[in-house]
């Protein structure tokens, strides 16, 4: 049994690829993380979740304290069992949400009392209700609780926010450890905060360090500071990191974006933005995104993408995924997102074979060259 094991495999320039052992399955690193906020990727059963190449899956605290229940999933066996999704699960802390969802809600040192957005009703989460949440859902990664705020407020509530999620941090560190069972099965990541800020960043990067994690996330970027601003960060976020440990960008996001942070680094991401687009009808491909609401596609026997190896590329026209999506039909959504999730699963091997074989600035170049080229 593996609780937690990351082998640097390769690396070329600041970009790495590995594996991370745990005991339900090997992540490939970079990963990329398929969202299933509420025990579920939306459109997609979990079997075919996995072919497209996820390793892993995340999770969220939040949504799903709300409904079903923490307690009920765990009476149910668990999250595992419970959506029938026997490979690693990270869960999120929940802290993201609160801030982000929940108008009704009241920051103190004890953690954040909240109104859920489903029926008003009142809860509390603090870093040691969040780790028994994640604890109950039986997750394999859990997070750190902690707060993010907006990137544009002023420095010294960013400082001060950034503290305290530090104090956060050890407390999330300390509920984890008195896990008992789940504790000696599972790994804990902290959360780099300091929006922008390398000073912050570093202060941030070096409590984590002293507090010590399996892995570090970099929190507080994707928050709508533009991609500029976050690879600008991510020039010196992901160094004043242990090294030997894997890095983890929350909430990321474009598949250009994916490309510029694992240049600069990063090992993990997640992000609803291939889901979703998905059902909303748009499609990431190698040549860039395609809009299939869009009269041009009507006619288009075409695939969405001739590179894509998925099935919904092996087998259904451009045409097709118009009308789908235009008549309002469910297997719309279900194919768009099984092609969004394949490629940017295709796109995570792509660039873990290039930093294997030394070519990973050439790739990114001709991956940006194509993906811009409309």
């Amino acid at each position: 049994m593996t609780r937690f094991a990351f082998t640097i495999h390769a690396t070329d320039g600041k970009a790495r690829t590995g594996t991370i052992q745990m005991n339900r399955g090997e992540i490939r690193t970079p990963a990329f993380m398929p969202v299933g906020t509420a025990a579920t990727v939306k459109a997609m059963k979990p079997e075919a979740v996995r072919a497209t190449g996820a390793d892993i899956i995340l999770g969220n605290t939040y949504h799903l304290m709300l409904r079903p229940g923490a307690e009920r999933v765990a009476r149910l066996g668990g999250l595992h069992k419970f959506m029938n999704w026997p490979r690693p699960i990270l869960t999120d802390s929940g802290g993201y949400q609160v801030m982000s969802l929940s108008d009704l809600r009241k920051i103190t040192e004890e953690g954040v009392t909240f109104a859920s957005h489903l029926d008003g009703s009142r809860h509390m989460l603090s870093p040691e209700r969040s780790m028994e949440i994640q604890r109950l859902l039986g997750s394999d990664i859990v997070m750190a609780f902690d707060e993010c705020p907006r990137a544009d407020q002023d420095r010294d509530v960013i400082a001060r926010s950034m503290a305290m999620s530090m104090r956060w941090a050890k407390r999330s560190r300390d509920a984890f450890d008195a896990g008992g069972e789940h504790a000696e099965a599972s790994a804990l990541f902290g959360i780099q905060q300091g929006a922008l800020d390398e000073g912050l960043r570093k202060e941030s990067a070096d409590a984590l360090r002293d507090i010590g994690f399996d892995g570090y996330a970099i929190g507080g970027l994707a928050v709508g500071e533009g991609q500029e601003a976050m690879f600008a960060t991510l020039d010196f976020a992901p160094a004043q990191l242990p090294a030997d440990r894997p890095r983890y960008l929350m909430g990321v996001g474009k598949p250009d974006d994916l490309v510029g942070a694992v240049m600069r680094g990063v090992d993990m991401f997640d992000c609803v933005l291939p889901s979703r687009s998905g059902r909303n009808g748009q499609a990431f491909t190698w040549n860039g995104p395609l809009n299939l609401r869009n009269a041009k596609h009507a006619e288009d026997t075409a695939p969405l993408d001739e590179r894509c190896i998925c099935p919904t590329c092996g087998t259904y026209s451009r045409a097709y995924l118009h009308h789908l999506i235009k008549a309002g039909e469910i297997l719309g959504p279900m194919l768009m997102t099984e092609h969004n999730l394949s490629f940017y699963q295709q796109l995570m091997q792509a660039m873990r074979d290039a930093i294997a074989e030394s070519r990973f600035a050439a790739f990114a170049t001709d991956f940006r060259r194509d993906y811009f080229a409309r």
